[in-house]
């Protein structure tokens, strides 16, 4: 019987061969730079922090040592996103709280030492850069681990990080109103039937026609974001293939990547509920 770590790892590669995931990289598609086989690779290397996290290390250590392996190999940032939402996950699976209400206390728990790992996290993944603009603010994460003096500073944790981000970041939402889109795709994911890959894949569109993906906000605009939910909802109601806007979205570089994280969550969650693989 597989325990919640190993259900985090399951989780992250069963949500990248969910297929078509449209503009993911999924068991049909890559992107020049950014591979299937890099995903998995990603998914196996991140086991270690997960083992922590349910294990009862601390949070932000636990993620800062899954993002450290899941960065050991070439294409570099396959599954921050998804970790940052898996950590706290896996640790309430392990003690019995995996509930809306359990994953809040856990969250809402969190310490300065680990928002300032959170931090020390983005130094795995090439964000943290030089040429940071002279207005960015102290707690901005291209600073990685240069930001934990301000950190301490200002007693932040790392749950006030994520209500920093709340507005703009779809994972930093999940973190401040107790996983909520998680876990109600988590039960479409169980009501649903045949292989799991397509599960995934049509959890996955339902998530992305519910809300524009703020990573597509983030790196193609609020424009792209909405064309891309009102595309998801045209495949729901079968006036476009799916597949055919997964090659679209690869081409154009248009990646729902807080789309895939969720997925990725309501995967793990599925599984600890009794999804069968």
């Amino acid at each position: 019987m597989r325990d919640a770590a190993e259900n985090g790892q399951l989780a992250l590669l069963l949500e990248v061969s969910g297929t078509p995931k449209p503009g993911n990289v999924d068991r049909h598609r890559d992107y020049d730079d950014l591979r299937f086989e890099q995903f998995l690779a990603g998914a196996v290397g991140s086991f270690r922090g997960l083992r922590m996290a349910a294990d009862g290390a601390a949070l932000g250590r636990s993620f800062e040592r899954a993002v450290a392996g899941m960065a050991e190999q070439s294409g570099g940032n396959t599954q921050f996103g998804a970790l940052l939402m898996l950590t706290p996950l896996v640790r309430a699976a392990a003690t019995d709280r995996l509930s809306p209400v359990g994953t809040a206390d856990i969250v809402e728990a969190t310490t300065i030492d680990d928002a300032c790992d959170f931090y020390r996290a983005f130094d795995h993944v090439d964000v943290a850069v030089d040429d940071l603009p002279e207005d960015a603010d102290a707690l901005d994460v291209r600073r990685g681990s240069d930001a934990t003096e301000t950190l301490r500073e200002r007693e932040t944790t790392l749950y006030d990080v994520m209500e920093l981000s709340a507005g703009v970041d779809g994972v930093a939402a999940e973190w401040t109103n107790g996983f909520e889109r998680s876990f109600e795709a988590a039960q479409w994911l169980l009501d649903d039937d045949g292989p799991i890959y397509r599960r995934a894949s049509r959890a996955f569109i339902r998530l992305l026609a519910e809300e524009p993906d703020t990573f597509v906000v983030t790196r193609n605009g609020e424009a792209a974001a909405e064309e891309a939910t009102e595309r998801a909802k045209a495949v729901l109601d079968g006036s476009e293939d799916g597949e055919e806007l997964a090659e679209e979205f690869r081409d154009r570089d248009i990646n729902p990547g807080t789309t895939a994280d969720l997925t990725a969550a309501a995967l793990f969650v599925a599984l600890e509920r009794g999804m069968e693989v």
